[in-house]
């Protein structure tokens, strides 16, 4: 639904009309004293055009009207795809539906199940709030032919989502994406759309114990479990997954950081439930600190719906005690670890990711491919073993779990980590040992977030029009509009900028792309510095100049950016 903004008679007769068919009491007393009150700003918000179903799903602010996540959104979206289901998959396939421990995301799920039970569908419901990647399981597990996990991941408390799956377990991409937000366009009246009150099934506990007995395929048998963890939920729903996880694998149950264990969907101790924002992490480094008998081995972070896996490891010179590993570190850590337990198959990473991991596959004779940002993306990849991107998504069991998971993937790092100290050694040894194997791939972002979307616009527009020459005092070497496509890569908003090396400075090179965020308002920058390293006695010099690099090319993309 959308209406002339400019007239307010139209937004008001617009809300008058969504306040008739909305099904949520709340949404609706919300509503109604918007319209008493003649809150014309507020008004033409909500109603200036309706939230976009695409490769993300959908993903918002709570609250009345098309542009917000909504019962009203939710019905008219389950609806648009039960039709899709109905026309690409047939009528008799069951529909597993998860959700989290946000706001309203039981009473959209349940509205999702009446939605495709009305419309002929089977539909069956996760237990109780549970990680996305125990729903992204299910699908498979259940032979369904489509997931919906309600959640908006690591967004701000005031948001919610709703992410969708076919039954090939991946993520929609296009052309699906497209086709189903034509359905949803096409549904008619709610009243018009049928949702009984019963009909759809409730898992059981079942399912959950299926998904451990899988999780335990990421560990080689006999490996060492002698590991001291504390693991933080981030007021998730990954507390009781991951300790059963870790009891059923043999390997102590992690330290629970108390006052984030618990779901909790406002979030009370973190300004954004994201382990990578400031501050995040700073309740684990104290418990840690706090631990009696002698500190962890190593912090792990779920974010709150326990798809993403965060590490941390002891740093005698960092304020707090710990230093967070980058999404990229963990990655190669990841890597280096699968290729000594012999896996086979193709590694994958996306454009906006370190590039070491190329040359970690390379150097293991193993076949390697770049995809666009995103799981919906990396888990399509022919052949796919191990996939990650710098966002702390790792894809450890693509088998089992063809998305991210941060279950799994805390497994993976607690058996590295055990078998690292059985021999005396740490994380932090491992990734000197790589530096010096492959030259220190030092990555940062430029991250600047935004009120007003035009603000980014303008960014790219700008980029676009007065490509930088040079960053950091390195050339830009070749600039690439990823809008474009390649044989490689399908178009996306982006901007790819290679830097040459100095070897008089000792660079081997750099890697810039800018792109706007596909699911906050964040203009993003990943920033990427080779610099080779002749020894381990190089390897501070070498981070140090890397990390120069990066901060010149920060500050000069900014600039050139305008932001």
């Amino acid at each position: 639904m959308t209406t002339d903004v400019t007239d307010a008679d139209h937004v008001i007769e617009a809300a008058r009309a969504w306040l008739a068919e909305d099904p949520d009491p709340e949404t609706r007393e919300e509503l109604a004293k918007l319209i008493e009150a003649e809150a014309l700003d507020e008004l033409r918000d909500r109603f200036s055009g309706t939230l976009q179903f695409g490769t993300a799903g959908l993903r918002g602010e709570l609250g009345a009207g098309p542009m917000r996540m909504n019962r009203a959104v939710v019905v008219r979206a389950a609806a648009g795809i039960a039709a899709y289901l109905r026309r690409t998959a047939g009528s008799d396939g069951v529909v597993v539906i998860g959700y989290d421990a946000r706001y309203k995301s039981l009473d959209f799920a349940r509205d999702t199940a009446a939605v495709m039970v009305g419309a002929g569908l089977r539909a069956a419901l996760l237990p109780e709030p549970l990680p996305t990647p125990v729903l992204a399981y299910a699908i498979g597990h259940l032979g369904a032919v489509a997931g919906i996990m309600v959640t908006a991941s690591h967004n701000p408390p005031r948001d919610n989502g709703y992410k969708v799956y076919l039954g090939d377990r991946t993520q929609i991409v296009p052309p699906a994406d497209a086709e189903i937000a034509a359905d949803i366009a096409a549904v008619g009246p709610l009243a018009g759309v049928e949702r009984p009150e019963s009909g759809w099934e409730v898992l059981g506990d079942d399912l959950l114990d299926a998904y451990l007995a899988r999780t335990g395929a990421v560990l080689t048998e006999g490996s060492p479990r002698d590991v001291r963890t504390v693991h933080t939920a981030m007021h998730g729903v990954g507390s009781r997954t991951v300790r059963l996880a870790f009891e059923r694998a043999g390997f102590p149950a992690p330290v629970p950081v108390a006052g984030q264990a618990e779901p909790d969907p406002d979030f009370p101790t973190v300004a954004f439930p994201n382990p990578e924002e400031p501050g995040a992490m700073d309740l684990a480094f104290a418990t840690a600190r706090e631990l009696e008998g002698g500190g962890p081995d190593v912090i792990i972070a779920n974010d709150p719906d326990a798809d993403r896996c965060a590490v941390a490891v002891p740093d005698p010179e960092a304020d707090a005690g710990w230093r967070m590993l980058r999404g990229d570190q963990v990655g190669a850590l990841l890597a280096t670890h699968l290729i000594h337990k012999r896996a086979k198959g193709t590694f994958a990473t996306t454009i906006v990711s370190s590039s070491l991991l190329s040359r970690i596959a390379r150097a293991a004779g193993l076949p390697y491919e770049e995809t666009l940002t995103g799981f919906k993306w990396l888990a399509r990849v022919d052949g796919l073993r191990y996939g990650y991107e710098e966002a702390l998504g790792y894809a450890v069991d693509p088998e089992g779990v063809r998305d991210k998971d941060g279950v799994t993937a805390a497994l993976l790092v607690a058996e590295l980590t055990a078998e690292l100290k059985q021999a005396g050694r740490t994380l932090t040894d491992l990734l000197d040992d790589i530096d010096v194997e492959y030259g220190v791939h030092a990555t940062d972002q430029l991250s600047v977030r935004v009120e007003d979307l035009s603000l980014i616009a303008a960014a790219m527009v700008r980029l676009r029009e007065n490509p930088p020459r040079a960053l950091a005092g390195l050339r830009v070497d070749r600039a690439e509009d990823l809008s474009e496509g390649s044989e490689s890569l399908p178009p996306t908003d982006g901007l790819r900028y290679h830097l040459a090396g100095d070897a008089g400075r000792g660079i081997e090179s750099g890697r810039v792309i800018v792109r706007p965020s596909g699911t906050e308002p964040k203009l993003k920058c990943y920033l990427e510095a080779v610099v080779p390293v002749g020894g381990a006695d190089g390897l501070p010099d070498a981070r140090a100049l890397a990390a120069d690099v990066l901060a010149s090319v920060k500050r000069d993309l900014a600039e050139a950016a305008g932001v």
